[in-house]
């Protein structure tokens, strides 16, 4: 058997591609299908044959149940007896999206496919490629991870590709999964409603809609002899690589120090960016920065996939805290390690040590060699341009104030910068408008990310900003350093870096700050008119003088 994989990432949709997985669909086959949380391996969800397919092929026990994807709420009472209210409220906040809601099941669903249980998983994913096949196909697609069972689920199609080539007719391939994490299961058959599974929609995003929600004793441990599974993925381990995983909580920075004291040479780390300067002779996956669970979701199972390529003898993996998608990350690291957790303690207590540095310059000048020395000495960096694109993303607030000021400048939830600039970079009236704007709403949540650093023990905040000072992120920091360069080696840099001329790279640094600028207005300067390493060692000496006035004051 042959797997045909069909590239579904263009801006068009391959119909007749999508015809042709219907069909394999409709006649009992098996396709691999993307979707927004992870790849699923896509069957017949009314056929058990097809469904047993599912099975054989991921090697997965027949008491595992299987989620059913639909296009939608008007097609939950084909499939669901006694659809309460509250499933359509909410279907109407996160469909799409990764909810699965567990419900009565009506016979036409069979038992092969809900694990003999009399209640079945359903959802509407967040993805146009499978959203096209089910209409396609006409049918429920009953779709478990594409994975073999056990190891760390697909979230792009050539990991399907490695697990599955051979046991299944197609893969659609509908480029990286966004969310990363599997679907969050509600249980909707008890009052009240219960969680079974954390994944890409927090519990609080549950807790606002229905009020009170309990959560399953088994989120939290493994599951016992004789306990039956109520959704994919409670009863068995679930997501690990070949090498054992110890899953290591508490405080990040005492996380970290906890995987350095312990790590043997064969050994892998699995951690947040800020502290991978730590390990240098390890094999190391970085799932993001401390602040940014969402981007955490969509690498973690990568990291752990990662491994099974290299000759890692055992993991030592940093795992979030429980809030927000860090239930699920927490979740999904403690199942690899077969809930092998090692609780480091004395988590959450502020450094009284603490420090918040501003790191400014223009471009060239090395911010990135010198932030990456912080981060090394345990120091959470906050890049306030990430934070900006981010709250682009996830704040309904700052999207309506900017499009109350400057028009329609957003396709979907996306803004359109090139119509922003027409707007707003030949009119100095319009950019401050649109500075005092994203500003505001920057400040908060550099204000929230340094009170997270601060809980979490480590050692210090660097906020990592261009308009630091015009912006009024500089009143946050204990320090502001300028980092000033010879304009030569800008000029190299910016050439290299960015693949531009000297011409442009020339205006692009005249049109930023002087270096006078950062001499009137940072509280000190770090030049960088050396090499990299001498750049490097100049930057440890600062910062390390910089943290030992707090630790004397």
């Amino acid at each position: 058997m042959t797997t045909v994989c069909y590239n579904m990432t263009g801006p068009e949709l391959d119909r007749e591609a999508i015809a042709h997985a219907a069909q394999v669909i409709r006649e009992g086959g098996l396709v691999a299908i993307p979707t927004e949380t992870v790849y699923g391996l896509g069957a017949n969800a009314l056929n058990p044959e097809a469904v047993k397919r599912i099975y054989e092929a991921k090697g997965r026990p027949s008491d595992n149940p299987l989620i059913l994807h639909i296009p939608g709420p008007e097609w939950l009472e084909r499939y669901c007896e006694r659809v309460p209210e509250s499933a359509y409220r909410l279907a109407e906040e996160f469909w799409p999206g990764p909810l699965t809601m567990i419900l009565p099941r009506k016979d036409i669903v069979p038992d092969r496919t809900t694990g003999g249980l009399d209640t079945v998983g359903i959802r509407c994913p967040n993805h146009p490629v499978t959203l096209a096949l089910i209409e396609a196909a006409d049918l429920p697609i009953a779709a478990p991870s594409a994975n073999t069972s056990g190891r760390p689920s697909c979230t792009a199609a050539d990991h399907v590709l490695e697990d599955m080539d051979g046991k299944i007719e197609c893969i659609l391939d509908g480029g990286p999964c966004s969310v990363g994490v599997e679907s969050t299961i509600i249980d909707l058959t008890c009052e009240p409603p219960r969680l079974l599974r954390p994944g890409g929609l927090p519990l609080e995003e549950l807790e606002r809609v229905l009020g009170t929600v309990e959560v399953d004793a088994v989120v939290t441990r493994q599951m016992g002899e004789g306990e039956r599974p109520r959704a994919p993925g409670m009863k068995y381990r679930h997501y690990a690589p070949h090498a054992p995983v110890t899953a290591v909580t508490g405080a990040p920075a005492a996380s970290a120090q906890y995987i350095l004291e312990h790590l043997d040479a064969q050994d892998g780390v699995i951690c947040y960016d800020e502290f991978a300067p730590l390990f240098p002779n390890a094999e190391v996956q970085c799932i993001g920065s401390l602040q940014n669970k969402g981007e955490q979701a969509r690498r973690v199972f990568d990291a752990l996939r990662s491994f099974d390529h290299t000759q890692v003898t055992k993991i030592l993996a940093q795992c979030p805290d429980s809030t927000g998608l860090g239930l699920a990350i927490g979740n999904r690291l403690k199942k690899a390690a077969g809930f092998h957790v090692v609780d480091v303690t004395g988590e959450n207590r502020p450094n009284p040590g603490f420090r918040v540095i501003g790191i400014t310059g223009g471009s060239g000048t090395g911010k990135t060699t010198a932030l990456r020395v912080l981060g090394a000495m345990g120091v959470a960096v906050i890049d306030c341009d990430q934070v900006y694109h981010e709250l682009l993303l996830s704040s309904s607030e700052l999207r309506a104030e900017l499009q109350a000021v400057f028009g329609n400048v957003f396709d979907g939830d996306r803004l359109n910068r090139k119509q922003l600039g027409e707007v707003v970079y030949h009119d100095p009236t319009a950019l401050e408008r649109l500075n005092t704007i994203t500003h505001k709403y920057v400040i908060s949540e550099v204000k929230a990310q340094v009170e997270d650093a601060k809980r979490a023990g480590m050692a210090g905040a660097a906020i990592d900003a261009i308009l630091l000072l015009e912006s009024g992120l500089g009143d946050l920091c204990d320090v502001t350093v300028g980092v000033t360069a010879p304009l030569e080696q800008r000029i190299c840099r910016l050439m290299e870096r960015d693949h531009i001329t000297k011409s442009y790279a020339r205006s692009r640094i005249d049109a930023q700050q002087p270096e006078q600028y950062y001499k009137e207005n940072c509280t000190c300067l770090l030049e960088n008119c050396g090499s990299p390493k001498a750049f490097a060692e100049a930057s440890e000496t600062l910062f390390q003088k910089i943290m030992e006035v707090k630790d004397h004051e």
